[in-house]
């Protein structure tokens, strides 16, 4: 038998727990959104207007459901924050586009856009920020949170939904990436497994500041490379190499790689 003192606690805990969507119906809404944005994930096809247009109204009724759950913390009313969000859509979409097309152009082994939508886990992690990143923008809390950290766990792509990604971006395998909240990339940057681009300290009184690299345009950033730090800049067309660790800014078209040292033991 639990302790009568051990229950009231959580009793009490309960009671005091605000309401808020569940995490299976947030996946299950956003899921629904990358399936009709791209037919190609999904196993059934829309052949008419009128039910794609039926599957859109359901869409947005179903998050302006959600955020009527926590309405107490949102910046607006759930119909003015879902009416901007669906407005996004077009322009998180075009965006993606450009990813596919960075992915098909910048990876040998893709053959088309079919290949890159259904099997790059780069696609399927960028598909859930872009989207998470646009309720981010409307200063919905924790939503944008559940879904990039869902994408985390299906391709161990770990972006925070805070990061500003621009156009043509290349995640290449992917596995092991890490964008932190404050991270600036600007267009076409490319970055392998195993990248980290994060924070010089975690101290948290730097909540509020930038504490995340920024990355300009044509960067190319190698497996395994750590960027760190919040006035860290890699100037434009700088290639990065693998293993590097790097905590100062960088001019542009600059070549940076890690020199290792081996020593050879003969027996």
């Amino acid at each position: 038998m639990l302790p009568e003192k051990f229950k009231a606690a959580l009793l009490e805990r309960h009671v005091n727990t605000r309401s808020f969507p569940a995490t299976s119906d947030i996946k299950k809404l956003f899921t629904k959104i990358v399936l009709t944005l791209f037919p190609e994930q999904a196993r059934k096809h829309v052949t008419q207007m009128e039910e794609l247009q039926s599957i859109w109204e359901g869409i947005e009724n179903g998050l302006e459901s959600l955020l009527y759950d926590m309405t107490d913390v949102l910046p607006d009313t759930p119909q003015k924050i879902t009416s901007r969000y669906m407005e996004r859509i077009p322009e998180i979409y075009q965006l993606l586009l450009t990813d596919v097309e960075a992915m098909v152009n910048g990876d040998p082994a893709a053959t088309t856009d079919y290949e890159v939508i259904r099997t790059y886990p780069g696609f399927y992690a960028l598909a859930f920020y872009r989207l998470a990143h646009g309720l981010h923008a409307e200063k919905v809390p924790l939503i944008p949170r559940i879904l990039t950290e869902y994408a985390h766990s299906k391709t161990g792509i770990d972006i925070h939904p805070g990061a500003q990604i621009g156009q043509y971006f290349f995640m290449d395998h992917g596995t092991g990436i890490v964008i932190g909240e404050t991270c600036v990339i600007g267009e076409h940057v490319k970055i392998y497994q195993g990248v980290t681009l994060g924070a010089l300290s975690v101290d948290k009184s730097m909540a509020s500041t930038k504490r995340h690299p920024t990355i300009e345009n044509g960067v190319v950033i190698y497996s395994g490379a750590t960027i760190l730090g919040g006035e860290t800049i890699v100037g434009a067309n700088s290639i990065i190499g693998g293993n590097v660790w790097l905590t100062r800014s960088v001019a542009p078209n600059t070549k940076i790689y890690h020199q290792e040292n081996q020593k050879v033991i003969q027996e």
